[in-house]
């Protein structure tokens, strides 16, 4: 997989979801995994020929994890170098506070909200009008049925949403693509390995598992759910994409 392939559907989701505007600075929220990694690349072979000029920037929220390696660090550092994208790290205590402090049993939730509070608030500090995260069409799939199965309720999270606390306006530029296909660009790139002790053992990754056996016997059907969601002319979850409002958004 190519960076050329994966500019086409994340371009095509920019322009679905007016995710970019002319002057816009926007923070790429670069945890050192696949899938944020992947991002930085995408956003900084997008602003070579998007019509719509923005300024690039990276964040990494240092959580305090032990037996992270300072290799990878640096290797993500030298990797914003090579892109010409100013980059930050915030040393956080927020793995203290999760796993020796509140000890919780399902730490993913806590933990995205902390997260992003810092990602918040740096972005905001360095100017920027923007946050782009990640998420990909496979965590939209995930996170409808961790809605439905864990909470009661049919959502997933929007491709764009302002967050009024901070006036900061997520983004998602990835949502039409593929995890497969983001883990074959990134398999020769600089990622930081998860030493988080919760991986692996998560709802998220339950759902996961389950998903991929029911693919066995339906092997289209993430590409359903994935259409069901977000093609204009079916029942969806999100907001027409030339209406979007702005609202809170709590994934």
């Amino acid at each position: 997989m190519t960076l050329q392939q994966l500019l086409s559907p994340a371009r095509r989701a920019v322009e679905d979801y007016n995710m970019i505007e002319e002057g816009d600075s926007i923070a790429v929220g670069l945890s050192g995994g696949k899938d944020s990694v992947t991002l930085l690349y995408i956003l900084a072979g997008l602003k070579r020929f998007y019509p719509k000029r923005f300024d690039l920037a990276a964040i990494t929220i240092d959580m305090g994890l032990k037996d992270a390696d300072e290799n990878e660090k640096i290797a993500l550092k030298n990797l914003c170098e090579e892109l010409n994208v100013p980059y930050r790290v915030e040393k956080t205590d927020i793995a203290e506070i999760i796993f020796d402090v509140r000890k919780e049993p399902n730490p993913c939730s806590l933990c995205s909200k902390m997260r992003r509070g810092a990602l918040n608030n740096i972005a905001k500090e360095m100017g920027c009008n923007k946050l782009a995260l990640g998420h990909h069409a496979d965590d939209l799939i995930e996170t409808l049925f961790l809605s439905m199965f864990y909470e009661g309720r049919l959502s997933t999270f929007a491709p764009v949403s302002y967050m009024s606390n901070s006036k900061i306006t997520l983004i998602r530029p990835m949502i039409y693509i593929e995890e497969k296909d983001i883990s074959s660009f990134a398999k020769d790139k600089p990622i930081l390995h998860n030493t988080c002790p919760a991986d692996k053992h998560t709802q998220r990754e339950y759902i996961k598992n389950l998903l991929n056996s029911i693919k066995k016997d339906i092997p289209f059907v993430k590409q359903r759910i994935h259409a069901a969601v977000t093609h204009p002319e079916r029942y969806n979850l999100f907001e027409n994409p030339v209406n979007l409002t702005k609202t809170g958004d709590n994934k």
